[in-house]
């Protein structure tokens, strides 16, 4: 039976200083060369994600941006994407700007992945996220709003207080079909409002990927809440021990904390007995 493993990166896979251990690389990789189908899914782009799995030598289509797109985990060609039509790009800038929200905008230019942003009222959370990537080439300063939605917009970012951007996300949620995303970023007080075509899942991507890659089952590691989606169309769920309440629940059993290496250690003890493996690990 062929088994694909998913896991989430930030908070799951990646420890509390947002980094891969050397256990972690060293168990992953060696049950990679086993045979083990594994990859991650996560919000973070492929060019933040790469850094914080620097070390994995993965086989597997990655998923990132939650879902927008499935990448070569070689090349990091596009294998398949999701992105806004033009109106509905405009319709949601339109709405964000009448609530005094100037988002980040994710999109490809020129085939160029970039992130227009403009200073402009921007929220410390904001500063801070372009701050803490000093190595990102994707930002791209614009002076006008138009200029927000060049090229083929894919994912809006809203970063601020959690009580500011709360009515806009019940609204959006309620009015809309896009797809949405409200938490509060992982170590920090500010809240991320995401945006994305509706369609957009980790899940709608595992199951492509399960499609196009003919995996009978799918065994998925999570910790927040974009992860719900992801844990009720794998046959098996694990939430870290450091996971929302919520995740847990639902969870087929809750494992170690993240700090722990709970993920790998996981997967070198039950990879193992279901395919007979033996990585010296």
């Amino acid at each position: 039976m062929k088994t694909l493993y998913v896991s989430d990166l930030d908070g799951t896979l990646l420890n509390s200083n947002t980094a891969l251990t050397d256990t972690t690389i060293e168990t992953i990789n060696a049950l990679v060369e086993e045979g083990m189908e594994f990859t991650f899914a996560t919000a973070r782009s492929i060019t933040s994600a790469s850094l914080v799995t620097r070390g994995l030598h993965l086989r597997t289509p990655l998923i990132v941006y939650n879902g927008v797109y499935l990448l070569d985990p070689d090349s990091h060609d596009i294998l398949y994407s999701h992105s806004f039509t033009r109106q509905d790009a405009q319709d949601i800038l339109n709405y964000l700007l009448r609530h005094d929200m100037i988002p980040f905008v994710y999109s490809y230019i020129d085939g160029r992945e970039r992130v227009s942003y403009m200073e402009e009222g921007m929220h410390e959370g904001g500063k801070y996220y372009m701050e803490s990537r000093p190595y990102d080439k994707r930002f791209r300063k614009v002076d006008t709003t138009e200029q927000l939605l060049e090229g083929d917009v894919f994912y809006f970012t809203c970063i601020h207080d959690g009580s500011f951007l709360k009515p806009m996300y019940e609204y959006l949620e309620e009015t809309t079909d896009y797809v949405i995303v409200f938490q509060q970023e992982l170590y920090r007080e500010e809240y991320w409002l995401e945006v994305m075509p509706r369609g957009v899942s980790k899940a709608q991507a595992i199951l492509e990927l399960k499609e196009k890659g003919g995996y009978d089952r799918v065994i998925s590691f999570g910790d927040a809440i974009n992860d719900l989606p992801m844990f009720q169309i794998s046959d098996e769920c694990y939430a870290v021990g450091n996971a929302i309440e919520e995740l847990k629940n639902t969870a087929t059993a809750v494992i170690g904390d993240h700090d722990a290496d709970a993920v790998a250690m996981w997967l070198k003890a039950n990879y193992q007995k279901k395919a007979g493996g033996s990585a010296s690990v």
